[in-house]
This record gives structure tokens, sequence and C-alpha cells, in this order.
């Protein structure tokens, strides 16, 4: 029998980053996947800024811009037009990176998952991540100290057994897993059988001086998008509806696509009847908006298109499960090392379910204005703006302090953030030891306590508390007053600057203030001054964030 730490079922986009994030944090995983290895086909395109956040706490930020750099203009717009040679309808985005620096120190970017999964495959295994291709799950049984799951090697048919302390399943929409565990999915169900279509054909001359990233495509032919290479001479049409939208066959275009009608709807998609154009490839695959009604079941954690299916429209799909995952490992790392209590992996399904409920509406919403407008709009959201989404929604757990004029909003806007608990860090620009960098670098692996020039007694207080309770915990004075003790908390004074001095304002914090980031990047308490700065208090505080309060 193999064991290991985490057992990570699918090792795709999701599974990947879950493995990476696990093996960063110095957890054993074994990931099995039943393909052969990586993505064959391109699929996700659009990567969101707190992917690239998470990716950057693994190191794997710069390989992942170089690589899109290659294929892709980083900052191209979303738009929709009648087709490539025709009139531009709508412009959703006119830059994809347009004033984000302010807000994070990354950059969203295009990518297509064929690319990109190799380059978390890599980085899992540089960081100690085992991956097993062409392995699929037979079984799974659980008990009190752990799973015990049945694998069987397609190559050669053998089974084996592994034992895990915990398992995550990232093994799809249609996920195994969650229907053994009997868990539902709720939501809008299946919007249309829609198909990608992988085509060669010459865009170039429709691309040049247009900055288009995303494409949509709304004519009398067919709703969908288009993504192309930076070349203009390749790229997928994604195809929603084909034909009268009135008629219900029009959202199953699936069911009836041979390579002709494929070559037509390009040829409709780009507008030029002369074109040569060649089909690649056709994927289908059913648009649906549905969240599962639960994200564990004792030691299983669903992740990823297991826990949440989501149409295409916004590019949330993958992004929401690495984050699912950039939630979880830490989580797991903790309670596996005996640092954490075994509640707090409770706060997964508390912290994540909400948000991807949110996600799951906006992207309904988007495919209702942008794919079907002519669809009933009744219960449908109100659109929610993209930074939103991206970084600014919250998470509520008992790991996460309350604040007395919190009234249960699931995002807020980054741009007024001002540092609530439960809200992600807002961005600040440092300088440490010399070198610049983030805030969200020095949480990227444990618990962050940053306390303003005047915060040196929460510094005394936390490392303490950080000791008794024996939590890895970087604890920082911000641009220090004073060199008394900052030394034992190794803050050595002018260490760490903040070079704009935006602390306060940002976090809504006095000199004297404090705040507690997990390694997620996610606030978990704060202090607008020193005024219960003791050691006492402050193991409470931490305490709580382990789930052990």
């Amino acid at each position: 029998m193999t064991h290991t730490d985490v057992l990570v079922i699918g090792g795709s986009l999701v599974g990947l980053s879950a493995a990476a994030m696990l093996a960063h944090q110095g957890i054993s995983c074994l990931c099995i996947e039943r393909h052969q290895g990586t993505a064959i086909h391109p699929r996700a395109g659009h990567f969101h800024l707190r992917t690239l956040e998470a990716f950057r706490a693994i190191g794997l930020e710069a390989a992942v811009r170089k690589a899109s750099e290659a294929q892709f203009d980083p900052d191209g717009g979303i738009n929709a037009v009648e087709s490539l040679a025709g009139r531009e309808i709508a412009q959703y985005i006119a830059n994809l990176n347009a004033g984000v620096e302010q807000y994070s120190p990354s950059r969203r970017l295009f990518m297509t998952q064929q690319s990109l999964e190799p380059l978390l495959r890599e980085r899992a295994q540089e960081l100690g991540a085992a991956l097993n291709y062409s392995t699929e799950l037979v079984d799974f049984t659980q008990d009190d100290q752990g799973v015990t799951a049945r694998v069987r090697h397609l190559d050669t048919g053998k089974e084996d057994s592994i034992r895990a302390k915990y398992m995550i399943a990232a093994d799809g929409n249609r996920s195994p897993v969650r229907h053994k565990l009997g868990i539902d999915m709720t939501g809008h169900g299946e919007l249309s059988h829609s198909v990608t279509l992988y085509f060669k054909a010459d865009c170039s001359r429709w691309l040049e001086g247009r900055n288009l990233g995303v494409i949509y495509v709304n004519n009398d032919k067919l709703r969908g998008f288009f993504r192309m290479v930076r070349s203009g001479e390749a790229g997928f049409l994604v195809v929603n509806t084909a034909g009268d939208i009135s008629d219900p066959q029009a959202h199953n275009i699936a069911d009836v696509i041979t390579p002709q009608r494929a070559e037509a709807l390009v040829r409709d998609g780009i507008g030029d009847a002369t074109v040569p154009i060649a089909i690649e490839d056709i994927a289908r695959w059913r648009a649906v908006a549905d969240v599962a009604t639960a994200f564990s079941n004792q030691r299983v954690f669903l992740a990823g298109d297991a826990a949440h299916v989501v149409p295409p429209t916004g590019g949330f799909g993958g992004n929401t499960g690495v984050q699912d995952a950039h939630n979880l490992c830490w989580k797991l790392a903790l309670v596996i090392k005996g640092i954490a209590a075994p509640a707090l992996l409770s706060t997964y399904d508390a912290e994540r379910r909400p948000v991807c409920a949110l996600t799951i509406e906006q992207a309904y919403t988007r495919y209702v204005l942008r794919i079907h407008p002519e669809r009933d709009r009744t219960g449908m959201q109100p659109l929610v703006d993209d930074l939103n989404m991206e970084i600014g929604y919250l998470y509520r757990s008992a790991a996460i302090a309350t604040l007395k004029e919190d009234h249960n909003l699931v995002y807020e806007d980054p741009r007024t953030a001002t540092g609530r608990p439960g809200s992600r860090a807002p961005h600040l620009r440092l300088n440490h030891n010399g070198t610049p960098c983030a805030v969200l670098d020095l949480a990227a692996k444990d618990h962050l306590l940053l306390c303003g020039a005047a915060g040196r007694k929460w510094a005394e207080a936390a490392a303490g508390a950080a000791k008794i309770l024996g939590l890895p915990l970087a604890v920082h004075v911000l641009n220090a007053e004073s060199p008394a003790n900052t030394e034992s908390v190794g803050n050595p004074t002018g260490s760490l600057q903040d070079v704009e001095h935006q602390f306060e304002s940002r976090y809504q914090v006095s000199s004297s203030g404090a705040v507690l980031i997990r390694p997620d990047g996610f606030i978990a308490w704060k202090a607008p001054s020193d005024e219960n700065a003791r050691p006492g208090y402050m193991e409470d505080v931490l305490a709580c964030a382990l789930g052990r309060g």
C-alpha cells in the first residue's frame, strides 16, 4: 500500500495546482490522472489577477507570463462583434490590465491550458509532488484516520491501494467522487450543448490594429466567442447556439455538428466566404451553471469543476478552481503538521461555497447578456464588476474575526477596500532588505503579522503567542520608529519599508495597529490600535485563526 498525506484525484489544471500548493507547504501528495498526460486542447484562456497571485506564491508567475506573452497580447481586450470582418457591437473590457497595478502585484493574462499545465506539472514535481498518469480511481472508503483508495493503472490493468490522510477530488464536472458522496448540484442547470472548434485560418488582417483578446460573436448564424493566437493564423471558436435562437435545437449544436458544419460556422464567425479554413478538432461539452450543495465530506474535499460547473462567459471556471486549491491547501498543511485543529478544514466549505455560488450567478448573468439576451431574466443577479469578482470577494468562517458593521456582503470593491477581516489584503508596495516586494509576497507560505510603525507591542505579543502555539509567523513592523526588541521577532529596524506610506490608509489602522494575514493572502484579524496588545489576547487571536478557539 502506498502512503501519502494527501491524494489528489485529477491531474488537470486544478489538480496540478493543488499538488503544487501542497508540495510548496512541505506536504507529501500523490496526484493521479486517468489521461496519459496534460491537456491536449487549449481550453481555458483568460486568467484573473487572483489566480496569478496564487501562482506567484508558489514561484510560477514569471514562467507563466513568459509563456503567455509568446502566444498572446498581454493586454488584450474583451469585445463583441457581428463577425471578425464585420462591425463591433460592444466592448466589455478595453484593456485587460488597465489600472490594475494599483491593486495587485500581478497582471491578468491570456494563456491556453495546453501550455499552462506542463508548467504546473514541472513546478509540482520540482517541489516534491508525485504525479501518476494513466491511473484512475476505482473506489475509496473513509474512516476516522484517513482515506483508502483503490486505483487502476490503465496501461496494465493492475490495481493498487493508496492510504492518505485526506483526499481532494478535482475529477471534473461529472465527478465520480461527488456522486459517491451523494452531494447534489444546484443552480441553473444546462444552458447549451456547445462545441469548441479548433481551426487554422489566416485572420490576421481583421485583427491588425485591434486590441481583441476574447472576441464574442453574435449574428444570425451563431453565438459564441473566438480566441486567436498572436499571429492570427489559428485559434478556436466556441459555439453556444447556432441558427434561430427561438428553436430549442439551436442550443444543442453539439448533437448535430459535422466537420462540414464546423467549417461553415467558423466561416460565419469570420465573416468572409473566401478565407481557407482547416478544422483540426471538434470538442463537445455542456455549458452548465451549477454549484455543489457541500464542498466536503469528512476527509474528502471537492475542488474545481467537481464543486462548481461554470459557463465560460467571464473566464471564471479554471480561475475559481485554482482559488479553491489556494484556500484549502495551506489549511490541510497546518492540520497535517499538527499546528491547526481539524476544525480549520470546515472553513473551506464555509468560505468557498458562498463565493462560488456568487461566481456561478455572475457567469450566468454574463451568459445571458452576451450569448442569450432573449432568455427569461427572472431571478438573474445584477452584473458585478470584474475587479470586484477577481479580488474583492469576501470570506466568512469561524477562523476569521467578525466586524460589527459587517452586513454579510459576499464581495466589496477593491478600489475602496479598508482591509476588513475576510478580505484579500490590499496591495502595498514594500521594500524588504533593499528588495522591492508586495505585501502578498510576505504571506506566500506562512501567516504574517503586519504592524504599523508604532506597533511594537503587537509584534512582541504575536512573537510570544506564535512560539507557544508552534505557528510559523512572519512579524514585521513597517518603517519602525524604534529598534527596541524588534530583533527578537526577526525584524531588524528598517528591514521592511512601506515605500508609499499607504499601510494606515489602505488598512484603516493607526500607526500602532496590526493585521494578521493568512498564507492565502486573506486577512484573518486586525486591530486599529494597540489597545489590547498583550500576549494572552494575541494567543486567542492566533488560536481562532487555526481553528483552535
